[in-house]
């Protein structure tokens, strides 16, 4: 099927340099106390994993020698056919702290009936961020397990690279699915493209790839756009069986459940069903060029964004169903253009971004998950539907 039909090109944003952990990640823990607050609750258990190497330093990610030279022009004017051979979005290097905070009672949830529906947004490694929103949403306890009851969570997809702990995050995920099931409840997640890229970079490795811009590789992509050592020493085969069953779209209550912000959906089937039996079936092949360009398709991003958007959510909504587009995938500073320059990223308050919930957009048809935890921004979680 033809791509969004008198739909304006899809762009990228140009690229500055790769996103980057923020400090505190490693220096302020997740449970931050105000003063003349009782303590926040301890971090939840979470499933065991290896320490990581006080002397480990992320490897310098230098551009491969296939990859295009970085444009310097940091508006949103590039043309479509995006295929990501160098860093993908820019940085804000800020270094300032963003404190997360936990409040001591968390909502009361039903213990029957059709539960409420939420989503969760790119998570990217930032476990402690997570536990903290699942908490503070009241679907897990003070422990760390499932306290949501009949309760329904979709995660949008990316769970891995760029954070500290994705395979922490996996892991956490597939035990709330577990227990979320034995309370009535349920825990589910989509198909990210950086689950496409941790496979494609576990399966394929440093194998030559038809990028449409010259020759690249899974492995030399996953680095550039923030894969992490540790995370592909600790993945197991049932973090691989796990993300190559991942549904790539769904519908929840008249809204439409997806990572990506294209319409790239449409190539893959007319149906919900046939897009994911689609998807899981090009990963069974384990083609690498075949996988790659599944990956590169999900990649594109900002389908819903100008002019054309309310048309190309339409596009999609009548081939699947509902009534809204609910993503992650573009971070909402970028879909505001709400990003600094490395003139005004000074670490100041000023300076960060100020993500206070999910963004509607589209004319109201699309709702926008992407927080930006990559970039001091917001892991968000949401009850839907959203009064707005």
């Amino acid at each position: 099927m033809t791509q969004g039909a008198g739909q304006g090109p899809e762009v990228r944003t140009a690229t500055l340099r790769d996103f980057r952990v923020p400090a505190y990640v490693h220096d302020v823990p997740a449970n931050v106390q105000e003063p003349g607050h009782d303590p926040a609750p301890p971090a939840p258990a979470v499933p065991p994993h290896a320490e990581p190497d006080p002397a480990h330093q992320e490897p310098s990610l230098s551009q491969p020698s296939y990859a295009e030279p970085a444009p310097q022009d940091p508006a949103f004017d590039q043309p479509d056919g995006y295929t990501p051979t160098q860093r993908d979005l820019p940085v804000i290097n800020r270094g300032d702290t963003v404190q997360v905070q936990i409040d001591t009672e968390p909502a009361p949830r039903p213990t029957d009936g059709l539960g409420p529906l939420h989503v969760v947004g790119d998570v990217h490694g930032y476990l402690d961020e997570l536990i903290a929103a699942l908490y503070e949403q009241g679907l897990i306890d003070a422990e760390g397990s499932w306290s949501a009851g009949t309760a329904r969570l979709w995660f949008l997809g990316d769970f891995t690279d760029r954070g500290p702990d994705g395979i922490g995050v996996i892991d956490l995920v597939m035990r709330l699915s577990a227990e979320a099931a034995a309370a009535g409840g349920y825990c589910k997640a989509l198909m990210g493209n950086h689950e496409l890229l941790l496979l494609g970079a576990k399966r394929f490795g440093d194998t030559p790839v038809n990028s449409g811009a010259g020759t690249a590789t899974f492995q030399a992509a996953w680095l550039l756009n923030g894969g992490q050592k540790s995370d592909m020493d600790r993945l197991q085969d049932v973090h691989l069986q796990w993300m190559s069953r991942l549904d790539a779209i769904e519908l929840e209550d008249d809204h439409l459940l997806m990572h990506s912000d294209t319409t790239a959906y449409l190539d893959y089937g007319d149906s919900i069903e046939a897009v994911n039996d689609t998807v899981r079936e090009t990963l069974t092949r384990n083609d690498a060029d075949e996988c790659w360009d599944l990956f590169r398709k999900f990649t594109k991003r900002f389908a819903f964004r100008d002019e054309s958007g309310p048309e190309a959510v339409r596009e999609l909504l009548d081939a699947y169903g509902g009534v809204r587009v609910v993503h992650g995938h573009s971070p909402i500073p970028y879909l505001l253009g709400e990003v600094g320059t490395e003139d005004t990223a000074d670490g100041s308050e000023d300076s960060r971004p100020q993500i206070e919930g999910p963004h509607v957009y589209a004319g109201g048809l699309a709702i926008a998950m992407d927080g930006g935890v990559t970039m001091a921004g917001k892991l968000l979680v949401q009850q839907l539907p959203m009064d707005s």
